[in-house]
């Protein structure tokens, strides 16, 4: 069977606190290791968005705009959902699993993670990756498979 969790491939986190975030696989455990042993990957994400830039703003206001929040993580194959897109960032001498062992380590291999992921942004790259998911096409999505399995119109509340 082919594998579709590859290093570099985009994912969306269904669960915990970056849930609905999108985030790109640096590295997977298929077969788990001594720790977890389920199938895992190593995840490096985008916890905050980077905003619309509009022509009338200053170059500060537009340095502001452009900057990301990034997290580094691990995640078990079942609360994440693959993408069709990929992402070249080369992340690997970055990131690893020996970075989440320590607070010192993870949060210079975030920031590390967020100079890679601004400099992608500002490239002009990738652009799917660097926008927010849009919440209405996963309700419109969620509820046309409820409506295929189920058979039954949902009403669509508001959060």
């Amino acid at each position: 069977m082919v594998k579709i969790m590859k290093p570099g491939k985009a994912v969306i986190l269904l669960q915990g606190r970056y849930a609905g975030r999108k985030a790109v696989i640096v590295r997977n455990f298929d077969e788990g290791n001594r720790d977890r042993r389920y199938g895992h990957c190593l995840v490096a994400g985008i916890n905050k968005y980077p905003k619309k830039v509009i022509r009338k703003d200053s170059a500060k206001k537009q340095a502001k705009k452009s900057r990301v929040k990034c997290f580094v993580k691990v995640v078990n194959y079942n609360h994440i959902m693959p993408t069709r897109y990929t992402l070249d960032v080369d992340l690997k001498d970055v990131v690893s699993a020996d970075v989440l062992q320590s607070k010192d380590k993870k949060v210079t291999a975030a920031k590390e993670t967020k100079a890679r992921f601004e400099e992608r942004f500002k490239s002009g790259k990738n652009r799917w990756f660097f926008s927010k998911l849009r919440l209405d096409a996963v309700y419109s999505f969620v509820h046309s498979l409820i409506v295929c399995v189920i058979g039954v119109h949902v009403v669509r509340c508001q959060l």
